[in-house]
């Protein structure tokens, strides 16, 4: 151990109680030995420090700083230069305001567009996720702070996710929903890492040591510390002896009580304990000794807010640009329509919500730009049903312009923490607004804000469609900028847009409909699955249109690496993405149609060309396999596919690689669903197969468990638990039907029983935790024994929160 000395000086207690927070937001400290506490801080975009005390969900305001464009928005850049360059922005606003840990970036794979956490995470795709993520961690570490990336693993849903059990075979895991993780800490190196709420294969992933120890420790090499999502340590114990450190928030010293009492009965060593503090401590003291000579030292907002507008301008997505409508020329007579243009859209909703430095709109900044701006009209209401009034105001401006600029998206409640999404569609007040205004008008160009993929029945009558994502405070003048030419748009898309919901790989699965979260689409998630069913997209993954063209030449492979001619063959100056696939012509397993395995993003000048190199690394080639337990390579031939879509291959060659000679580990005449890539119907006997074992159960009981969320409350024996759930039920219905989330309902209404306890700041124990599923559980005796629980473990609680503040 680094730090041993250190530790035989501390106590049983004080080592214990250091593994869990001092506060919602504040690690303990060992004062007398100099060991002082850090802050961690949520901002995967921009930080969230609390002013003041943290309340009890740390939901409430929080210390200016720049709000940066989302993950989603960056991960349309492909561009990890950049998310590093973003990364130390945020880490220099860390360490001014004495922020050791940055709660971020997330980077769970767009599994289904309903997620509605999706805005904060990168991409379908591992691979372009975990090198993201793995820019943004080298950044943000370069001021000394650590980074976090979350949520490790398999969280793909808010629906009831600290009560939800992802079920799926080793190799998805593995190939999917692990590759981006190993990608960002491999070549990341980050000093810590979250794990998630959810059970993964039937084990909560912060007490899941085939997750914590034996593949991010043991495979990875990770030397960082493990901290729980906020409420998502199940068994304090267990996630210690699992590899978890720190357990967030505070439970008044509950959690430590539990474990010094587990040492004291043998159920787990003091040696595996000194283990988990001495790997806590090494980033503490490193991360304390970094940050303090920067805490309180201003940073430059002006020039941070002008980097969050560069990000934002090499972000944008021109997705239709019929008649080459764009850019407009200097002096176009136009009409601004919709309500997002008067108030931007431009972050998500939830615990990374950041409070802007600065914020633009674009009614504020359109007057800088060179635009004959003939009114504004709102359009529609931010809510809420369709306005006939607004809208007819709509159509009349529309009439007097050449040129309309829509601005529609998704709106707040759409895109959330704690909510997933129930459509694709646009709210009907947005969609009845586009039909009339192209009535009226047919050069209209829409500006979309948005997080995720959407429907877009209507986009036949547009003309242009930019998509600036959610692009942080600086974005409308980015937007801006693009529309007229000043920056030529070079995002594509990190996700598919599909047609309809229905054609998603994952629709028959999402979302759960009890416990169980089965992911028996396998390895088909995105454009590996529409690619390979043939399924039509509205734009697939990769894609983006610019102001200039691109050509593409004299491939060469091999099975080290693809080189290639790009050749800039427009008028303008631009960049492109150019993106490397890979097709397993004869593989022993079943494969996806194709996967990318590397990208370069290049610009070059107007007329230019240059030889472009994009390496294939130990990740292009492998598989899974569950007979060896490690990752294989077949041999024989792969396609190598460049593309400026996963959609639009322009050069393919073929290599001959030589395998590992592992043996066979899937009988695919037993796998029909899989070998086709037809996989909307998997039986339940074929999905065993795949597992290699049988489907858990995920039936919720007719006794309600520990783990069992409050939105199950519905199937409490107890009249009055029944009552929770009504009124509870309907303070959420009345938040979405405002259209703005009440945090504190959706969090509280996902939670478990347990975790009542672990988010309380104290109030709580475990023991009373029993005491309330008791009482909701039964009527007379077990009502009575309930409470009685309750009440005294209220009274042991007390005891020990005044122990806990003693220490502090």
């Amino acid at each position: 151990m680094k730090h041993e000395d250190l530790i035989k000086q501390m106590t049983l207690e004080e080592k214990c109680h250091l593994l869990s927070g001092r506060d919602f937001w504040q690690t303990q400290s060992v004062k007398r030995l100099g060991v002082e506490s850090m802050t961690l801080s949520d901002g995967p975009h921009g930080i969230r420090k609390q002013e003041g005390a943290g309340d009890q969900l740390g939901l409430n305001g929080s210390v200016p700083a720049t709000c940066y464009p989302t993950a989603a928005t960056m991960a349309n850049s492909w561009d990890p230069a950049l998310g590093e360059e973003l990364g130390r922005h945020l880490g220099a606003e860390a360490a001014s305001q004495d922020v050791c840990v940055l709660l971020g970036p997330g980077l769970n794979i767009k599994r289904s567009p309903f997620c509605g956490r999706n805005f904060e995470y990168f991409s379908e795709d591992p691979y372009l996720a975990g090198k993201m993520a793995a820019g943004y961690i080298r950044g943000i570490q370069a001021n000394g702070v650590s980074a976090c990336p979350k949520h490790f693993a398999a969280n793909n849903t808010e629906l009831r996710r600290m009560a939800s059990n992802s079920v799926m075979d080793e190799r998805t895991l593995r190939e999917i929903y692990l590759t981006n993780f190993e990608i960002a800490v491999r070549e990341g190196h980050p000093k810590s890492i979250m794990s998630s709420y959810n059970m993964v294969n039937g084990v909560y992933a912060n007490e899941n040591a085939h997750l914590l120890q034996e593949i991010l420790r043991d495979d990875w090499g990770f030397d960082g510390f493990v901290v729980s999502d906020w409420g998502a340590c199940n068994d304090f114990t267990e996630g210690v002896r699992a590899g978890s450190h720190l357990e967030m928030p505070s439970t008044g010293g509950d959690s430590p009580r539990q474990l010094m009492q587990a040492v004291s009965e043998g159920r787990i060593s003091e040696d595996e304990v000194n283990v988990r503090v001495d790997e806590l401590l090494d980033v503490m003291l490193l991360t304390r000794k970094a940050v303090d000579p920067f805490k309180s030292k201003p940073f430059d907002k002006d020039a941070h807010h002008a980097f969050a507008r560069k990000a934002s301008e090499q972000s944008i997505v021109l997705l239709k640009n019929e008649g080459g409508i764009l850019p407009l020329k200097k002096g176009s007579k136009v009409a601004v329509i919709g309500e997002f243009a008067q108030k931007a859209r431009y972050q998500g909703a939830g615990s990374s919500v950041v409070n802007c430095t600065k914020l633009d709109h674009t009614m504020d900044v359109i007057g800088n730009f060179d635009l004959n701006v003939v009114g504004f009209e709102p359009g529609y209401p931010r809510h809420g049903e369709p306005n006939a009034e607004m809208q007819a105001k709509a159509v009349e401006l529309a009439k007097k312009a050449d040129y309309v600029l829509l601005y529609i998206g998704l709106d707040e409640i759409s895109e959330s923490e704690g909510l997933d999404r129930s459509t694709l569609a646009l709210p009907k007040c947005q969609t009845e607004v586009v039909k009339a205004v192209a009535a009226a008008n047919k050069n209209v160009i829409v500006v979309m804000s948005a997080g995720s993929s959407v429907e877009m029945p209507w986009i036949d009558s547009m003309k242009g469609l930019v998509h600036g994502y959610l692009c942080g405070q600086a974005g409308a003048g980015a937007v801006l900028r693009v529309i007229l030419g000043e920056v030529n748009p070079s995002g594509k898309l990190s996700e598919s847009y599909p047609l309809k919901y229905e054609d998603c790989s994952t629709a028959p699965y999402f979302p759960a409909k009890e416990r169980n979260v089965e992911y028996r689409e396998g390895l088909y998630v995105g454009y590996r699955y529409y690619c390979t069913a043939k399924v039509p997209v509205l734009f697939p993954f990769g894609f983006g249109l610019s102001y200039t063209t691109f050509a593409y030449s004299n491939l060469k492979v091999t099975d080290k690496k693809a080189t290639f001619t790009l050749t800039n063959t427009g008028k303008m100056d631009g960049a492109e993405v150019a993106q490397l696939y890979v097709h397993a012509k004869n593989p022993s397993v079943y494969r996806p149609n194709r996967e990318l395995k590397g990208f370069a993003k290049v610009f070059l000048k107007a007329g230019e060309s240059r030889e472009v190199t994009i390496e294939l690394d130990d990740k292009a080639f492998r598989y899974w396999n569950s007979v060896t337990n490690r990752f294989e390579v077949d041999g024989g031939e792969y396609d190598i596919l460049i593309g400026a879509s996963a959609a639009d291959i322009r050069l393919s060659g073929t290599v001959t690689v030589k395998g590992s000679g592992a043996p066979a580990c899937e009988d695919l005449s037993k796998l029909p669903s899989y070998a086709k890539g037809d996989i909307k119907a998997v039986s339940d006997k074929e999905f065993e197969t795949l597992l290699g074992h049988k489907i858990p159960d995920g039936k919720w009981a007719g006794t309600l468990q520990p783990n069992d969320a409050i939105a199950q409350l519905y199937y409490a024996k107890s009249l009055k638990a029944r009552l929770v759930w009504k009124i509870m039920t309907g303070m959420l219905n009345k938040s979405i039907e405002k259209g703005e989330p009440d945090l504190n309902i959706t969090f509280i209404y996902n939670m478990p029983i347990r975790a009542i306890g672990k988010m309380a700041g104290g109030m709580v124990s475990q023991e009373m935790c029993d005491g309330i599923l008791d009482i909701v559980n039964g009527h007379g005796i077990c009502f009575c024994k309930g409470l009685c629980k309750l009440i005294g473990g209220f009274v042991k609680q007390q005891g020990v929160a005044k122990k806990q503040k003693a220490l502090e």
